[in-house]
């Protein structure tokens, strides 16, 4: 008998799936309480503990353990998708849009001070 023919060892296994859960949970909420100088690790952390949880949900809640190879196949067209679109966007959006030099920046930096400015005059009479 195989582990499909036991609906209890299903249970067992989901339940072990579900502690791993919580503990990829703790595990990303004590990496933000530890408050780390280093936002990079920090994010590294939180981003490796979120994709472990996503593989444990795919792989048994939606029954992806289960399937044959030709999953990989549908995944195909979504993968290709998600890197084009960061890819295709970068140039636009990634290298240009936040410049320190953009004239809305320096506007809005002016804005701000003016904004400021008007407050300390009026708190002032």
């Amino acid at each position: 008998m195989s582990d499909h023919d036991h609906p209890e060892s299903h249970g067992a296994a989901y339940f072990r799936v579900f502690l791993a859960l919580v503990g990829f949970t703790i595990v990303s909420v004590a990496a933000d309480l530890v408050h780390l100088e280093n936002k990079v690790l920090l994010g590294g952390i939180v981003l490796a503990v979120a994709t472990a949880k996503a593989l444990c949900v795919m792989m048994f809640f939606m029954h992806l353990k289960f399937e044959r190879a030709w999953k990989y196949l549908l995944l195909a067209p979504t993968i290709i998708l998600a890197l084009a679109l960061p890819l295709s966007l970068r140039p636009d959006i990634g290298e240009t849009y936040y410049t320190p030099d953009v004239p809305q920046i320096r506007d809005y930096a002016e804005h701000e001070a003016s904004l400021q400015h008007g407050e300390h005059a009026a708190e002032h009479h």
